[in-house]
């Protein structure tokens, strides 16, 4: 069996990883993290959303930290925009790409964006259409693709609707969620199909949490599929408010040294991915959550005692 050679990590720590947490972050902080990141190779970064401070208090410093970063050439920049107001105050900003997010349960969709899936199509189209106008990809965040935490096991006709909605409306990719990490192959391949019949392989990517440790055997569940693009979040930052005991997206780290084991190409320095997770849970006061984080920092930590 052949797997894709060349693996496209969309590293989304700055915007889901940093989202939930309750302490606050300091711009300057975020600003570094995204330097890291880049240092360390990543190409594609999730930067932050521009949703209302009410809702995502974390965030609300959103236009100070596009201000902040260091842009390298070859690094696509992205913002969540959840409506109009949000894609108007990060145009400013001038990004490289816009997020909107969409659900594959109608409880998580009236829980978290508090509209119906139908609804939420509606209120994406004149998003997605400005951004375009404006020559910005568009990618859309499909959540809750495998299960709910509200509505329980998700069927995949329900991701082949809403993911042939999101294509009739101009959404350019579609990443496909796992949202409360319950996943497991089949069920992962499952909604990867049906995906598949509406966007071209190389614009569709794969997002899983860790929740019952199945994310990076979901990632190659997905490859096996020719999937190459994934959501990853250094140091395993993140979570789901919505969803009791959801665990961050797979930590970037410990699906970079699975890829490189398999021979696969993802021009990403595991050195000094883990750098940028110790500096960002330095940041948060706490340990590295990846295991392959804490095994390097370990090691390192040998090597000098």
């Amino acid at each position: 069996m052949s797997l894709p050679e060349r693996i496209t990590l969309v590293e989304v720590g700055p915007r889901d990883g940093l989202q939930n947490e309750k302490q606050p972050v300091s711009t300057a902080h975020k600003a570094q993290l995204v330097g890291l990141l880049q240092q360390a190779g990543l190409r594609e970064i999730e930067v932050t959303s521009f949703v209302s401070p009410k809702w995502v208090p974390q965030m609300a410093d959103n236009a100070a930290v596009m201000a902040a970063i260091e842009r390298k050439p070859g690094v696509r920049y992205s913002v969540l925009t959840p409506n109009m107001q949000g894609l108007e105050a990060a145009l400013a900003c001038q990004p490289d790409e816009v997020v909107v997010f969409g659900a594959a349960s109608e409880a998580f969709s009236q829980k978290n964006i508090n509209c119906s899936i139908a609804q939420s199509i509606e209120r994406f189209a004149p998003v997605v259409r400005a951004a375009r106008d404006q020559g910005l990809k568009v990618r859309a965040a499909l959540s809750c693709a495998v299960a709910c935490p509200y509505e329980g096991d998700i069927h995949p006709d329900r991701v082949d609707w809403v993911a042939q909605a999101l294509a009739d409306i101009g959404v350019q990719h579609l990443g496909v969620a796992d949202t409360i990490g319950v996943g497991t192959p089949r069920r992962v391949q499952a909604a990867m199909q049906r995906a598949l019949k509406h966007f071209p392989l190389h614009e569709v990517s794969g997002h899983f949490h860790d929740t019952y440790g199945q994310a990076l055997t979901n990632v190659y569940a997905c490859l096996e599929l020719g999937v190459h693009t994934f959501d990853a979040s250094v140091g395993g930052l993140g979570g789901c408010p919505y969803a009791r005991g959801a665990t961050g997206n797979v930590a970037t780290e410990d699906i970079v040294f699975m890829l490189n084991g398999l021979g696969l190409h993802t021009r990403v320095d595991l050195d000094r991915l883990v750098d940028a997770a110790a500096f960002i849970a330095q940041a948060l006061g706490r340990e590295v959550l990846s295991r392959v984080g804490r095994a390097t920092l370990a090691k390192r930590a040998a090597a000098v005692a």
